[in-house]
C-alpha cells in the first residue's frame, strides 16, 4: 500500500511501518503522480485540502488533530475519516488544569500588581478545592481533565451527547448550569454546537463561574462573552476565539476577566511523537483489515 504524508515528516516517525508500506512524500501544491493511487493520507497540512478529490485511490484520511471541522467537508464521499483522538490527551487537560488554577488564584490581576510594583498583601486568591466543574466534550481528554483535577479536589461533572449513569447531557443543563463553579468547553464544533455558549447559556451560568475553552472558538458566542466579561458575571480562559487568529484590536483581548491563549493548548515537542504512534497502529490495522480506531461520524 502506499501512504501519503507531507515532505517535512521526520524519517523517524516513520520507523517501524509494515515493509509492505510505501511512503509517498507530498510538498506543497498538487500531489505527486505517484500518490493518485494511494491508499491512505495523513492529513497535516491545510493546501492538501483542495486535492483530495484527485486521489482515485484514496481510502482513509488520518488527522492528528482532535477536531475535524476544517477538513470533513473535503474528505470524498466513501472515505473513511479518522481523527487524533487520544493525541492531545496530556497536552490540552494540562493546560486546562493550567487555566483553572489562573483563574482561581486570579494570576492576570497579580500579573498587573507585579508590574506596578504594588506589595498588595490585600489582594485574596481563590483555589481549586471543592470546587464543582462541568466538563463537556467528555471524551479521551475530558477523562484526562477529570483524572488532573481529581487530587485538587475537584468534583467533575461529565457532559456528553448521550446520557449514562454520571454523565448529563446539554438537553439537561438548566438543572447544572446554574450550579457548577466551571464550564470547560472540549467539545467539536458541530452544527449542534456552533454558537452554544450564547447569552442565554451565559447568563444562566453561576454568578462568578470561569468559562475555560479549549474546544473551538466557534463554540461561544463572542459578543454575548464580552457583554457577560464586562458585566463581571464570569471571567473566562480561553484557548480558542471567534474569530481566530484574535486581531491585535479586538475587544476581547482587554477584556476584563479574560485570559487568553493562541490556541497553544495542544501544542507539545511531543505532538507528533504521539501523533505518528497512531498513524503507525491505523496502518497496521489497515492491513489486517481490521476497523480503524477513531472513525468520525456526523463531525465526532
Amino acid at each position: 500500500m502506499k501512504l501519503i504524508v507531507a515532505d517535512d515528516v521526520h524519517p523517524r516517525y516513520l520507523e517501524g511501518l509494515d515493509p509492505r508500506v510505501r511512503v509517498v512524500r507530498w510538498a506543497e501544491g498538487p500531489p505527486p503522480p505517484e500518490a493518485e493511487d494511494a491508499e491512505f493520507l495523513v492529513a497535516t497540512r491545510a493546501w492538501m485540502l483542495p486535492h483530495l478529490g484527485a486521489l482515485r485511490g484514496l481510502e482513509v484520511v488520518q488527522t492528528l488533530s482532535a477536531g475535524v471541522d476544517w477538513i470533513v467537508e473535503h474528505v470524498p464521499p466513501g472515505v473513511v475519516l479518522a481523527d487524533g483522538r487520544g493525541v492531545h490527551d496530556v497536552p490540552v487537560s494540562e493546560w486546562v488544569l493550567t487555566a483553572l488554577l489562573v483563574l482561581a488564584k486570579d494570576v492576570p490581576a497579580l500579573v498587573e500588581r507585579q508590574r506596578a510594583g504594588a506589595w498588595d498583601r490585600e489582594a485574596r486568591p481563590g483555589e481549586l478545592w471543592g470546587r464543582e466543574v462541568a466538563v463537556l466534550g467528555y471524551g479521551s481528554i475530558g477523562r484526562a481533565v477529570a483524572a488532573r483535577l481529581a487530587p485538587f479536589g475537584v468534583r467533575v461533572l461529565p457532559v456528553a451527547r448521550r446520557r449514562r449513569p454520571g454523565v448529563e447531557t446539554l438537553q439537561t443543563r438548566e438543572a447544572w448550569l446554574a450550579r457548577v463553579d466551571a464550564v470547560v468547553l472540549l467539545l467539536p464544533l458541530t452544527r449542534e454546537t456552533r454558537g452554544l455558549v450564547d447569552a442565554g447559556f451565559l447568563s444562566a451560568m453561576k454568578p462568578g463561574a470561569w468559562l475555560v475553552n479549549a474546544g473551538r472558538g466557534a463554540l461561544v458566542d463572542t459578543s454575548a462573552l464580552l457583554e457577560a466579561l464586562h458585566a463581571g458575571r464570569i471571567r473566562a480562559a480561553l484557548d480558542v476565539t471567534d474569530p481566530e487568529p484574535l486581531p491585535p484590536e479586538h475587544p476581547l483581548w482587554r477584556a476584563p476577566g479574560a485570559w487568553i491563549t493562541p490556541h497553544l493548548a495542544g501544542s507539545s515537542p511531543r505532538l507528533r511523537e504521539r501523533g505518528f504512534a497512531l498513524v503507525r497502529a491505523q496502518v497496521a490495522r489497515y492491513l489486517r483489515g481490521e476497523p480503524l480506531l477513531n472513525r468520525v461520524v456526523e463531525g465526532y
